[in-house]
């Protein structure tokens, strides 16, 4: 079934007190040197950007978790995107720092060195939007030193504003409390898990604290690595695919009820399961645009009109319900 198509339902917008302005749906590069080679990065980022689309979701570690792969493949081959298109005022890239294998941790000179490794795969000098990826429970570096690391990176211009992904409330409460008695600079963007099989984590705690603090959130595995995309509906479905660790976390009786539950409302608007999923997230309080990938340019559409599809409240409350008795 082909998605629907018709005018974006929500605007561009901007990420909390921040200059950015960004279309309501970021591409997730998480797939670009692992599922994607680089020609088929290039084409789903040229159609992205052709759809109305402008801001691209990275990590330096991305993606050391495939065999063969050390990290820094994503940013490679957005790199070498950005230098044949020549379109780097067109676009807002975001990457993520602490998880790579030469730079794990926050510690400053480890923030500095990764953010440099960062701009080279990038192929630019500046980053939009750097986030410190994990607070590792073994990294003992004083969270006012890596603060300091990430705001002297403001101020040389390698770094345009920083955002925080996977703290905890007390630590993302720290997080604003520091930057805000030492003038550094403070966060615009949270990125928290959060999908129609998996609220907890974000709600109610992160999403009070966004709303808050004036953070624009941008939900990681908006798709819940596939599994709402309706494309696997029983654990052989995943057996001996690339994403089978990620997405078998999500199988259960309640989370079955809710793909039974996009499927018929997809039918009703003639779109696809994802469409459905992603214009969920859109309706929730504090998400500015979902983060969710792609590894064939064919799947592209399906997230696009995510932008333009309405869903009715019967149908917001619907899926609401069922997802509450998922319990994740």
């Amino acid at each position: 079934m082909a998605p629907s198509t018709g005018t974006f339902l929500y605007a561009m917008a901007t990420i909390g007190s921040s200059d950015l302005d960004v279309f309501p749906l970021m591409l997730g590069a998480n797939t670009f040197g692992w599922t994607s080679d680089e020609e088929e990065s290039h084409a789903v980022l040229d159609a992205f950007l052709e759809g109305g689309g402008n801001a691209i979701d990275t990590a330096d570690s991305y993606s050391a978790f495939a065999p063969g792969n050390h990290g820094g493949e994503s940013e490679t081959v957005i790199g070498s995107w950005l230098a044949a298109r020549g379109n780097r005022d067109d676009v807002v890239i975001a990457t993520k720092v602490s998880q790579h294998p030469d730079f794990l941790g926050l510690a400053p000179d480890t923030i500095r060195a990764a953010a440099d490794a960062s701009l080279q795969r990038l192929q630019t000098d500046h980053i939009d939007l750097y986030y410190a990826h994990y607070d590792r429970p073994d990294d003992d570096t004083p969270l006012v030193d890596s603060l300091a690391a990430f705001d002297e990176l403001i101020r040389s211009g390698k770094v345009r504003h920083v955002g925080i992904s996977n703290f905890s409330p007390e630590r993302i409460e720290e997080w604003v409390t520091i930057a805000s008695r030492e003038g550094f600079a403070a966060p615009i963007a949270l990125q928290p898990h959060y999908n129609l099989v998996h609220r907890r984590s974000y709600e109610p705690t992160l999403r009070d604290l966004a709303q808050k603090h004036d953070l624009g959130v941008f939900p990681y595995f908006a798709l819940a690595s596939g599994f709402l995309t309706g494309k696997y509906r029983t654990r052989e479905d995943l057996a001996d695919t690339p994403r089978e660790k990620l997405t078998e976390g999500y199988f259960s009786d309640a989370g079955l009820e809710v793909i039974s539950a996009l499927d018929e409302i997809a039918n009703a608007h003639e779109t696809t399961i994802a469409t459905v999923a992603l214009a969920w997230l859109l309706t929730r309080p504090g998400i500015v645009a979902p983060i969710a990938s792609v590894s064939r340019l064919d799947q592209l559409p399906s997230l696009l009109a995510s932008t333009s599809l309405r869903l009715r409240d019967d149908e917001i409350d619907r899926l609401t319900t069922l997802s509450d008795a998922v319990g994740r």
